[in-house]
Formats: C-alpha cells, sequence, structure tokens
C-alpha cells in the first residue's frame, strides 16, 4: 500500500504531538502520526520530575537557567540553542496549559515550583510525581478530538526513503540527501508500506533499552538515530548517555526500572549507605543536588567500593503527610515492594537514563537530510552538551515542536511527493529457531553496553563492546536480508547501530567531559561543575 501525508510524524510523545497539534492547527494539509505501541506508551509517560521554565520572575530570569544548563552541560552547549529554549520556554507552557495540560499550583494560583539538582532557583513545574504522563494526557486528548490528524497505533518505521531507494548512491558526503517518507510495518498485514510525505519529522525517543538496567520502556530502542544514520544522516554527541542516579533497586525490575524522581532531593533526600552514613560530602560541595553526572559516579564508586548492590535515597526525616502528597506514585510504588519511604529508606542505583545526543539538528530542528526534522530525545540539538540538566528536557521538546512546525510550515508548499519511489521488497521467511536468535542477540547488546560502555570507561572495554557489537551487527545484518521485516529483527538492528555509535563516539573522545568518564584520560581543564 502508499499513502500520501504532507506531514508525516514517526513518535508520538511530547515532541510529535506537539509538532502535529501545530502543523494541523495551521495548514489544510494531512498529518499523520506513527506509533510503534499504544499513543500512550511513550517515553514522555515515564517523566516524573517536571518541566523546567522561569516563572517566578521575582527570584529568577534567563540568564540563571541559561548559566545553570551551560554549567551542567559542561560548557559543550551550543549557548544560541540554549537560549532559544529558555527564553521560549515560558510561552511554550502557556500553550501546553490552554492544551489542558494541569500543573501543580499553590492556594494563590502561582505554579507550585519544584527545585531539582543544577538549578540554582526553584523552577520546576509538575504534577505532583507523574508530570510526563499529565502531559501525555493532555497532548493526547487533544489529538484525538482532532480530526486533521490521523493516528496510526502499532506501526513501525523500518527506514527513512531517500535517494538512496531510487537506485543512486548515497554516502556521507552526497550534498543534498532528500527525504521522501518512510517504509512502515503495518502490524495487520504484516506488510512494509510506503508512507510518502512532504515532510517527515522524526520524534522516536531515546534509547535506553540498549542497557540492561534503564528507567525507560522497553521501546526506547534508538530507532530515529539509528534509521537516520543508516540514511548517511549526521549524529552527533552520542558518547553523552546520561544515567540517572535514583532508578529503584528491585531485583527483577529493571526494564524499565522505576524511577524515583530528582525532585526527591530537591525535597531534602539525602543519599545514603545502607547503614546510614551520607557520602556526597565526598564528591561535591552541592551534594546531593550536584548535577546527574556527579552524583551516578559517586553511587557507583560507592557501590563497588562498599561491594553494594544498591545504596539508599533517604527522606524520613521530612513530615511524612507532605511526602505522600508530594509523591504519590513514589509512595505507592515503594509500599507495594514493602516500603514505607516515611520510615524505611529507599533502595536505589544508576540506571540509562537519556540520550544527551543524536540526530544532529540546527536551530530550526532541520537534520543534515533535506525535508526531515528531528525534534525531542533523538535530536541532538545543542542543549544539553555534556549533561541535561534535570527537566530540560520536555521544554526542549516543546519549543523545538514549534521552531520545526515554523519553518516546516514555511516550506512544505515547495515540496512534491515522490511517485518514484518503490515498493518494499518483502520476499523472506521467518520461523522460530531465527525469533530465538534475535532474543539472545538482544540480550547480548544490553550486557556489551552495560558491562563495558556504563558509568565509567576505558579504552580497554570501549574496544572489547566494538568487537562484540560488530559480531553481532554482521550476524544480524546477514539474518535481515534473508528474511521478512518484523519489529523483533527492526529493533535489534536499531539496537546495534545506537550501541556503536555510542561506543564509537566515546573511543573517539580522549578526555574525560561531561558525561563520559574514562579511566584512561584525565578529567578535561574547563570542567566547571565541580
Amino acid at each position: 500500500m502508499v499513502y500520501k501525508y504532507d506531514f508525516l510524524i514517526i513518535g508520538a510523545g511530547v515532541a510529535g504531538m506537539s509538532y502535529a497539534l501545530k502543523v494541523a492547527r495551521a495548514h489544510k494539509g494531512k498529518v499523520c502520526m506513527i506509533c510503534k505501541t499504544s499513543l500512550d506508551e511513550a517515553n514522555t509517560s515515564f517523566a516524573q520530575g517536571g518541566v523546567a521554565s522561569v516563572t517566578n520572575l521575582e527570584v529568577d530570569n534567563f540568564e540563571k537557567h541559561i548559566e545553570d544548563t551551560m554549567i551542567a552541560g559542561d560548557y559543550i552547549n551550543d549557548r544560541k540553542a540554549v537560549e532559544l529554549v529558555v527564553r521560549n520556554a515560558p510561552g511554550q507552557i502557556r500553550e501546553l496549559v490552554q492544551w489542558g495540560v494541569n500543573f501543580d499550583r499553590k492556594e494563590n494560583g502561582d505554579f507550585d515550583l519544584h527545585r531539582e539538582g543544577g538549578h540554582s532557583e526553584f523552577r520546576i513545574l509538575h504534577h505532583a510525581d507523574d508530570t510526563g504522563a499529565e502531559i501525555q494526557r493532555g497532548l493526547m486528548a487533544a489529538v484525538c478530538s482532532n480530526p486533521d490528524i490521523t493516528v496510526k497505533e502499532n506501526h513501525f518505521a523500518v527506514e527513512v526513503i531517500t535517494q538512496h531507494h531510487l537506485g543512486a548512491r548515497v554516502t556521507r558526503r552526497t550534498p543534498y540527501i532528500h527525504c521522501y517518507g518512510a517504509y512502515v510495518l503495518n502490524p495487520d498485514t504484516q506488510k512494509v508500506d510506503t508512507y510518502l510525505s512532504k515532510v517527515t519529522l522524526m520524534c522516536t525517543g531515546g534509547c535506553g533499552a540498549v542497557y540492561e538496567t534503564t528507567t525507560n520502556p522497553v521501546i526506547a530502542t534508538g530507532d530515529g538515530e539509528a534509521m537516520v544514520y543508516r540514511a548517511k544522516g549526521t549524529v552527533a554527541d552520542m558518547e553523552f548517555v546520561q544515567f540517572h542516579p535514583t532508578a529503584l533497586y528491585h531485583p527483577g525490575e529493571t526494564h524499565p526500572a522505576f524511577l524515583i524522581t530528582e525532585a526527591m532531593r530537591g525535597y531534602g533526600g539525602i543519599l545514603r549507605l545502607p547503614n546510614g552514613e551520607s557520602f556526597m560530602e565526598n564528591y561535591d560541595p552541592r551534594l546531593s543536588l550536584a548535577p546527574r553526572d556527579i552524583v551516578a559516579r559517586a553511587i557507583d564508586k560507592e557501590m563497588k567500593k562498599h561491594g553494594l548492590d544498591h545504596v539508599c535515597l533517604d527522606v524520613t526525616h521530612k513530615d511524612a503527610e507532605e511526602t505522600k502528597r508530594h509523591f504519590p506514585n513514589i509512595y505507592h510504588k515503594c509500599k507495594s515492594i514493602g516500603i514505607d519511604i516515611t520510615t524505611d529508606y529507599i533502595p536505589v542505583r544508576p540506571a540509562a537514563h537519556y540520550m544527551c545526543g543524536g540526530i544532529k539538528v540546527d536551530l530550526n530542528g532541520q537534520s543534515s537530510i533535506e525535508r526531515l526534522y528531528a525534534i525531542g530525545e533523538c535530536a541532538c540539538t545543542g542543549l544539553h552538551g555534556g549533561n541535561r540538566l534535570a527537566s530540560n528536557s520536555l521544554i526542549e521538546a516543546v519549543v523545538y515542536a514549534d521552531v520545526a512546525a515554523k519553518h516546516s510550515l514555511a516550506h512544505v508548499d515547495e515540496y512534491d511527493f515522490n511517485d518514484k519511489v518503490p515498493e518494499w521488497n518483502d520476499e523472506g521467511t521467518m520461523t522460530n529457531e531465527e525469533k530465538v536468535l534475535i532474543t539472545q542477540s538482544v540480550r547480548e547488546v544490553g550486557q556489551v553496553m552495560s558491562n563495558y560502555v556504563g558509568i565509567v570507561r576505558s579504552d580497554l572495554r570501549l574496544h572489547r563492546a566494538w568487537n562484540r557489537l560488530d559480531m553481532l551487527y554482521e550476524e544480524t545484518e546477514n539474518l535481515f536480508k534473508r528474511v521478512k521485516a518484523s519489529r523483533d529483527i527492526c529493533e535489534l538492528r536499531n539496537m546495534i547501530n545506537v550501541g556503536y555509535l555510542i561506543t564509537r563516539w566515546a573511543i573517539e573522545r580522549k578526555e574525560c567531559r561531561g558525561l563520559h568518564f574514562t579511566t584512561d584520560y584525565p578529567l578535561h581543564a574547563y570542567d566547571k561543575r565541580g
């Protein structure tokens, strides 16, 4: 089957839905969202902490937020991108509210602001401790009520379409690569359909699932980054994988691991060893509110030094009723496994959480491939630099959805559908034996990435990962050429591609910088975060 849409959106989190609503409102053309599962299962739903925006002008200002972001990112950030997001944040907060998103407020009507690690002021808007789910709910309601937006749930984008599919030789040096849409797997027919578009937006989220332990859902397999890289698009900063310091330690629940929001440390939570001894004073003067990379490495070191499988987060000194009111989901989750957070320590450990790099885009969200935009976690805007400041991701997604929508709307009428694109060749079969091979390879990718490309790295570990991933790549590509496309094998290909990119970029950075920490090279001289 061949479908035609003016705007093809691959992904369905806050970035994709915000963009869809904006282009549908301004343009009479057809808009389609490709969602690999159900609309409510995006990474956005798992974000607990909140959205960073300067709203309390009595004590806060744009310059403070900009500087906090630059410091956390180890000054690798693109300052223009930082200023774009910070200065446009309040306007996008207002639009989220107009779309039906509810943020907690005080009795006087002002936003009830939290403070999180790395922030110099209270500027985190939130909805209890499930902000992402509330944003997803509000946007879903707006999208589903818009007749101009078609949502294709449980559809899987296999590849973006470029001149390569028309028989042209496309390399990383080819100028003016164009995107004509995407090949998409239909779950009902198990056939790969052709979706032609004038503009394509990639907003597939993160890639935490390439690690054994992650706060991301199992669907976060780096699909967007991998598809664009295979299409010869530019990616950047892939070595900067953020590990959230405090995922709930609960054996057997690692994919996803339950997130203990950074706001709990902003609320006054203290990191301790199981014996009650605090330790962050040995690592950073900001204690438990230091940037995430510093806290994650400190926890990792303490666990290794004492032979522990977790450390603890302590909020027992806080008012019990206030704790339950601020963090109802965390309270009930911990209670379900026998932990009362008002009287007991919370067992926590780091888990893969967020990709700061991704598809390289400009200030309009445009990738190196013409007619292809990327926003959200799969994109590298330059905002985060070497390390993401807490709660900057959701606001980045809505700000870049706005600028990408404005830019693509200004140019969409310049493009035509390319009717010369051939249909997908689906020859091949899949056997049960081959599915077992795929499952085993997925497990191996997680083990390789966690053991060799984790919080602390070394040249020896990275090269071992490179060699293991190369072997998995060859095996998987040979299998992919022989079988029909399925979500299982396509996700495996993407995971291997992304693992390779993270490893390659890590090998090439000969310094400790931001989230990339290696035992073979010294801390960069310009690191100003400690």
